[in-house]
């Protein structure tokens, strides 16, 4: 009886050039239900004999893949990864549509239809540094960059206001329609910080996919991460503090109290947005208990955890505690002109009578920086977290307590790393407290000694 033959693996076609072209059975696709393919072509050598040896060199190594389940199981690609991704990824409704704000800039344009066994370390690594040249992808291109998709006038700012600066009181600030006209593209690098974000959801897509077994290895953990944003805080100044609570409370005392507390409190804007008359204590313990914060997409706002997702209680002085019961009093004044009450739960700071919505986060923004650039002040509005902390810091208040009025785990590290600016008065206490201990060359007299000294000595 003639022995079994066994069937050869894989097969070797030729192509008109004398190229090879090797194709090997790979499994089915666990997506589609389909047949998958692994293929790769040989280019012709010096003979077919040569070519055909290269040709059973790549079948094997095909073959040793697939043996060793290092072949993708599935050829759907990377678009398809992503829309799985994003359903099963549990992440807060704002951090989202941050994700999706990139994934569509960004991830989908250069990556999208790639197969998801396809994308290399050197692929990723490419992209990352394109995004530091330019956010655009432009790719050298020179063209017009519009500022809306829809159908528009280039020109249209020019005929509603000059291009040259506009009064604003005593001040002259540029012409808010300049910003927004189109202009010749100039390439600028996107943020070390924004990179750091697409950076996470390649690494959170990839991996799924390993888990899922579509892939044996995640091309995203064969590369070095961008690097972290160096911190530099720069809060206002006492100085510029002041004059922005003078401002403010000068033009809307209810407008005024927001920032005091802000200040005072080192708050985010979307906990002071949803802090309810509830949770405020003025009475007894003279407390504020941020349990809630206002999260806001375009014209959407909801109710969410706070961003550490932890309950807070701070408290307040005494200053700040008559200023918000005056808050209340007028809150209550109006609300009774207009016929309507304030319930116990009502928001703190309301476009409503009633308190029974909150205001919205981007106006608050909005409307802060719109102060700032009035009074020539370079800040924004959670400079004022910085603000606090800061000044906490440089008057001797230990680390832990201000991590913990500023809603910071890890023992205040985040606190003094990120949060808390350079602070003169600190430094300068810590360079005379130095100056007092260290040693000095004999006979050599201190500079408070010299200047005692009279100028015959």
């Amino acid at each position: 009886m003639a022995p079994a033959t066994t069937r050869q693996r894989g097969s070797i076609g030729w192509l008109p050039s004398g190229s090879a072209r090797v194709k090997v059975y790979a499994g089915i696709d666990q997506l589609t239900g389909e047949k998958m393919w692994l293929r790769e072509t040989v280019l012709a050598r010096a003979t077919r004999r040569e070519t055909e040896r290269e040709a059973e060199k790549v079948r094997t190594r095909l073959l040793n893949q697939v043996d060793e389940r290092r072949n993708p199981r599935t050829g759907t690609t990377v678009n398809e990864l992503i829309d799985r991704y994003l359903e099963v990824v549990d992440i807060d409704r704002k951090t989202r549509a941050g994700y999706v704000g990139k994934i569509e800039k960004h991830i989908r344009p250069e990556l999208g239809k790639r197969q998801v066994g396809a994308v290399k370390a050197e692929t990723i690594e490419r992209l990352y540094a394109q995004l530091r040249r330019c956010r655009d992808h432009c790719n050298g291109r020179v063209f017009v960059q519009h500022r809306t998709d829809h159908e528009h006038a280039c020109d249209e700012h020019t005929s509603r206001r000059k291009c040259a600066k506009v009064a604003q009181g005593d001040l002259e600030v540029e012409c808010r329609w300049c910003a927004r006209a189109c202009r010749t593209h100039t390439c600028r690098p996107l943020a070390p910080g924004s990179i750091r974000v697409v950076h996470a959801i390649l690494s959170g897509a990839f991996g799924r996919a390993v888990r899922w077994g579509w892939i044996a290895v995640s091309p995203v953990k064969q590369i070095e991460p961008p690097a972290t944003p160096r911190p530099n805080p720069d809060p206002p100044t006492p100085a510029e503090a002041a004059l922005l609570l003078n401002e403010a409370w000068d033009a809307d005392p209810d407008w005024g109290t927001l920032v005091w507390l802000m200040m005072t409190t080192g708050s985010r804007r979307g906990e002071v947005c949803g802090l309810r008359w509830s949770r405020l204590d003025l009475d007894h313990a003279g407390v504020a208990i941020f349990k809630r914060s206002t999260g806001q997409i375009g014209g959407r706002m909801w109710e969410k955890d706070t961003k550490t997702h932890q309950d807070r209680r701070v408290t307040l002085d005494l200053e700040i505690i008559e200023v918000l019961k005056e808050h209340r009093a007028r809150c209550e004044q109006r609300a009774t002109e207009l016929g309507v009450s304030i319930a116990p739960d009502a928001y703190v700071f309301s476009p409503s009578p009633d308190g029974s919505t909150p205001t919205k986060p981007d106006s608050v923004t909005q409307r802060y920086l719109r102060l700032a650039a009035r009074l020539g002040v370079a800040t924004r509005l959670h400079s004022l977290r910085h603000y606090s902390a800061t000044e906490l810091i440089a008057a001797g208040v230990d680390v832990r307590t201000v991590a913990g009025r500023l809603g910071h785990s890890g023992g205040g590290s985040t606190t003094l790393r990120i949060y808390t600016a350079f602070v003169n008065e600190a430094d300068q206490r810590a360079a005379t407290a130095l100056a007092d201990r260290r040693v000095r060359p004999p006979n050599r007299r201190t500079p408070t000694e010299r200047a005692a000294a009279s100028p015959e000595d």
